[in-house]
C-alpha cells in the first residue's frame, strides 16, 4: 500500500516546519519531520545501530539508512494507532532530502503535492535562521558562515528533486507572507488538488 502524502519543501527559514506542525493538528493529517524520525528512532535495531555509526563518527548518514529509519519510525507510529494509513495523509517534512531518496520512497509514498515555500529575499531568510539560533541558544548556527553553507547545501539538493516530480506535482507558495497567510494558500492548493480525503477536514478551520 502507497500512502497518500504532501510534501514540504522550503529552504532553511522558509517555515516549512512551521507549517507542516499547522498542518499536523487539521484532522486526516499527519505531520512528519525528519526530526521526528531520528529522535523517535530505536538504537537497539539493527538500522538504529548502523545510524548510530556514521553519525557517532560525523559522517553523512547513506540515504538507504534514512529511508530505513523512516520505515521503521511509520511501521511504529501505525502500530500504535498514530497514523493511520485508510485515513491520514502524510505531511512530511526533511525526507525525502535528494533525489535518491525519493526513488527509494517511490513504492512507499504516493505524493499528490510537492508544497514548495519560496522566499526570493535571501537577507529575510538569514535573519530569521539567526533569530532561531539565538531563541534555541545555539549561537554556532547563528554563524554567517553556517547559514550560508545551509542555503547552499539545500539550493544543490533541492533542485534536482524538485524537477523529478515535475510540475504537474510542485505548487510554490510564497514564503514571504505572514504564517497564517501562508497556511491559507497551502490549504487553498490542497482544495484545488484534492489532496484532502474529506472536505470536513478542512471546514475545521474554516477553509
Amino acid at each position: 500500500m502507497r500512502w497518500r502524502a504532501i510534501l514540504l519543501f522550503g529552504a532553511p527559514g522558509s517555515g516549512k516546519g512551521t507549517q507542516g506542525k499547522v498542518l499536523g493538528t487539521i484532522p486526516a493529517f499527519c505531520h512528519i519531520s525528519c526530526g521526528d524520525v531520528f529522535r523517535g528512532m530505536d538504537l537497539r535495531t539493527k538500522v538504529g545501530q548502523a545510524f548510530l555509526k556514521y553519525s557517532s563518527a560525523g559522517q553523512l548518514v547513506p540515504d538507504d539508512v534514512t529511508v530505513d529509519l523512516w520505515r521503521q519510525h511509520m511501521a511504529h507510529l501505525v502500530t500504535l494507532g498514530k497514523f493511520k494509513p485508510e485515513i491520514d495523509h502524510l505531511v512530511l517534512d526533511g525526507i525525502p532530502r535528494n533525489v535518491e531518496q525519493a526513488k527509494l520512497l517511490v513504492n512507499d509514498l504516493k505524493v499528490e503535492a510537492l508544497f514548495h515555500l519560496v522566499c526570493h529575499d535571501r537577507k529575510k531568510l538569514e535573519d530569521r535562521l539567526k533569530r532561531r539560533a539565538l531563541r534555541d541558544n545555539r549561537l554556532d548556527d547563528a554563524s554567517d558562515t553556517v547559514i550560508h553553507d545551509r542555503l547552499l547545501t539545500y539550493e544543490k539538493e533541492t533542485k534536482p528533486v524538485l524537477e523529478y516530480y515535475g510540475d504537474k506535482t510542485v505548487k510554490e507558495i510564497d514564503a514571504e507572507q505572514f504564517p497564517f497567510e501562508v497556511t491559507r494558500d497551502i490549504l487553498n492548493q490542497v482544495q484545488t488538488t484534492k489532496v484532502s480525503r474529506s472536505k470536513k477536514a478542512l471546514s475545521t478551520i474554516g477553509v
